[in-house]
Formats: structure tokens, C-alpha cells, sequence
């Protein structure tokens, strides 16, 4: 049985994404960050045919003494955070956050898994960015900085780990039916050609196909509803 371990895997896109690779029979290490009881709650989902791990993303020793004993086929960097701000009122803890979660955290969880997988061979990294990251988006200065650097790891940890048949790839979405967009403004489906929200299911099918095709490494995959283009 393959193993999959998704990071920050208790938000809508988690949550699904967990689901997506537990439906296709892959046993599922549920990481969370602050909130166990959802992360209890969707274990029990998908018939407690995976774990539960915590681990903070600040603290890599923290993480490698939590991933030590485990294998895996495939890592979902899943994890992130928004502080928005307009950056002429953007403080240092949101803009410090924002990258160290998001980018550092990504750095540390991957840092610790890696040398399993290229004794393993045959494994694949699906980083989750965002449109921001493409095309930038206002109030979200740190955000967009953190998604894009999430596409050049990506590309470039793609080239570094070919030679193991390893893939790394990058699932780049646009606005998602989740806790982070719940309060956006619902006008702004208006300028997406396909008129509303991704459902976060939509995104899982396309991290879960980032995963299994073994010939696309070093790619973004754009799925923003024609947003982005």
C-alpha cells in the first residue's frame, strides 16, 4: 500500500486532498498543526486507514524526530497561512510569518523526508502555491512572495532530484470554497471566465494527478477557473 503525508491537511483543501488519496487506497499520515479534533474527525472519514502526526513548522529538529520513523511515496506541502495587508501597513510578524510557514515550513518538512526517498526512488512532491504566486494579487505582498517562491523550489528541486526518479511538481489554484476565502467579497466570480469558486475537490483531482503521472516533473499546474492565463 502506498503512503502519502499531507501537510496542514485539517483546511477544506486538505481535507480534501486527504480524501482524494485515501479514496485511491493510499494509507494517509493527517498532519495538523493546532486543530486534533479535526484532524480525529477526518481519520474517522476515510476509515481510520491512515495517522495522525503533529509537528510545528518553525522547529525542524521537531520534524525530523517526527518523521524519522515513517515512509512515505508521495509529500502534499499543504501547509500555509495568509496575514493580509496592504505592504505600506504590513508588519514584520505578517510578513515573517507568512514566509516562514509557508516557505521555510515547506523547506524543513522536505529537508527531513528526502533522504528517504532517494534511497527509495520512484517517489513524487506536490507543492501547493497559488495564482498569487503567478500573477501577484493586492494586499497579499507576503502571500504571493511565499506562492512564488513555492514554484521556483519547485522548479528547481524538480532538475536536483530527476536523476531519482523523483517528481516534483506545483498545483497553483485560484479561489477555493474554504475557510481563507469565506469572507471574500462573492463579485469578484465576476472576473473568473467560469463565473465562481474552485470546490475543493476540483483542486485534490488535479494534486492527486501532479502526483501519479511520472513523466511531469517541474511543472505548475495553473487550475484558477481561467482566472489566471
Amino acid at each position: 500500500m502506498k503512503k502519502v503525508l499531507v501537510t496542514g491537511a485539517t483546511g477544506s483543501l486538505g481535507v480534501a486532498i486527504v480524501k482524494e488519496f485515501a479514496n485511491h487506497g493510499y494509507f494517509v499520515y493527517i498532519h495538523y498543526n493546532s486543530n486534533e479534533e479535526k484532524a480525529k474527525e477526518i481519520l474517522k472519514e476515510i476509515d481510520n486507514n491512515g495517522e495522525i502526526l503533529t509537528f510545528e513548522s518553525k522547529n525542524s529538529q521537531n520534524i525530523k524526530e517526527t518523521l524519522e520513523n515513517i515512509e512515505v511515496d508521495v509529500l502534499i506541502n499543504n501547509l500555509g497561512i495568509t496575514k493580509d495587508n496592504l505592504f505600506f501597513w504590513m508588519s514584520d510578524e505578517e510578513w515573517e510569518e507568512v514566509i516562514d510557514t509557508n516557505v521555510n515550513g515547506m523547506f524543513r518538512v522536505t529537508k527531513a523526508l528526502l533522504p528517504k526517498f532517494i534511497k527509495k526512488k520512484d517517489c513524487a512532491i506536490v507543492n501547493i502555491s497559488s495564482i498569487s504566486g503567478i500573477v501577484g494579487n493586492m494586499g497579499q505582498t507576503n502571500y504571493s512572495a511565499s506562492k512564488g517562491a513555492i514554484i521556483a523550489f519547485t522548479k528547481s528541486l524538480a532538475l536536483e532530484l530527476a536523476r531519482y526518479r523523483i517528481t516534483v511538481n506545483c498545483v497553483a489554484p485560484g479561489l477555493v470554497e474554504s475557510d481563507m476565502t469565506k469572507d471574500i467579497n462573492k463579485e469578484i466570480t465576476k472576473s473568473i471566465p467560469l463565473k465562481r469558486y474552485a470546490k475543493p475537490k476540483e483542486i485534490a483531482h488535479a494534486v492527486y494527478f501532479a502526483s501519479t503521472n511520472t513523466y511531469m516533473t517541474a511543472e505548475v499546474i495553473n487550475i484558477s477557473g481561467g482566472l489566471a492565463r
